[in-house]
């Protein structure tokens, strides 16, 4: 899969999808499997339009919503998924200046070449989200591509949406995320070196380093590590600020303990699927307090996982 940027002709017609896609749920999976089979059936590349930072997070960063998906990680997953080219365009002022029709002409038409265009049916776009599916149908008619829109995908009554998978993580519903993704919720990124103060209370971790710092799932959690070249490796995580031993303007930290590991894993990028939530975050009086509920995680987690597998 290519990856390219700006407003630099891509030089070969599309097949286009536009949106988000944070956490590459069972909707956005929709959306990408008719893209691919319509880029099939037309000969042509298939190509997601994205954008960095999210169009809210520009406009109101302290309001915006908990990301479920580094830019990375989504940019893997559409590769698994069979995708040809993930462009992404900066999101910046002058980009939220593009009125609807610029919008379409110069980014769909002059820089993608789009032949066909699918949408979400409630995508708005262009400066004050002016535009709607009838302009973009109109506006391909001009230009030479077909416009598609997508209805809602729905799970089990629900609507699929990157909302609804954070509503699920927050309130430690992680099966009910995994309903919605089509798998466990997961987070991807380097191991790190960490204070090594697991390590010194008899339970080492591999701290795995956070992009952002308001992840959408926070507590004690029984998880699998990936990435190894093997097979996925049982553990416990603890994602958050850890109140112990840092202060309440802590950043959050992701710590997996690994049962029965002792590898050197600095460095590796692995990712951690979040399997079960056992618990919120506490803070305990002293270490030992704090290590005599770490145990008890560590057995959750050994019975839940041998549950799970069993």
């Amino acid at each position: 899969m290519r990856i390219t940027h700006g407003f630099r002709p891509l030089g070969t017609p599309h097949a286009v999808t536009i949106g988000n896609f944070d956490g590459l749920h069972l909707g956005h999976q929709a959306m990408l499997a008719r893209l691919l089979d319509v880029a099939r059936t037309r000969g042509l590349p298939s190509c997601v339009l994205s954008f960095e930072p999210h169009p809210r997070e520009f406009f109101a960063p302290e309001q915006a919503p908990a990301r479920l998906s580094t830019l990375r990680e989504k940019a893997e997953c559409l590769q698994r998924l069979g995708v040809d080219r993930f462009h992404v365009f900066r999101f910046d002022r002058a980009f939220s200046s593009l009125s609807a029709e610029s919008f379409i002409e110069q980014v769909l038409g002059r820089t993608l070449q789009a032949k066909y265009v699918l949408v979400g049916d409630d995508f708005r776009y262009g400066a004050r989200r002016a535009g709607d599916f009838a302009l973009l149908q109109q506006a391909g008619t001009a230009l030479g591509f077909d416009a598609e829109f997508l209805p809602t995908v729905e799970i089990a009554g629900e609507r699929a949406s990157s909302t609804a998978v954070r509503q699920a993580l927050a309130a430690g519903e992680l099966a009910h995320a995994a309903r919605l993704l089509g798998r466990p919720y997961s987070i991807s990124g380097r191991v790190v070196h960490g204070d090594k103060l697991g390590r010194d209370i008899g339970f080492p971790t591999a701290n795995i380093q956070l992009k952002h710092n308001r992840p959408p799932l926070i507590g004690i959690f029984a998880v699998e590590l990936c990435g190894l070249n093997g097979e996925p490796l049982p553990g416990v995580a603890s994602l958050g600020k850890r109140p112990t031993v840092k202060g309440a303007d802590a950043v959050p930290v992701l710590e997996v303990h690994l049962f029965d590991f002792g590898a050197d894993i600095y460095g590796r990028r692995v990712r951690v699927d979040f399997l079960h939530k056992l618990r919120d975050e506490e803070k305990y009086p002293d270490l030992d307090a704090l290590v005599a509920q770490i145990r008890r995680d560590v057995d959750n987690a050994k019975t839940f996982l041998k549950q799970r597998h069993a």
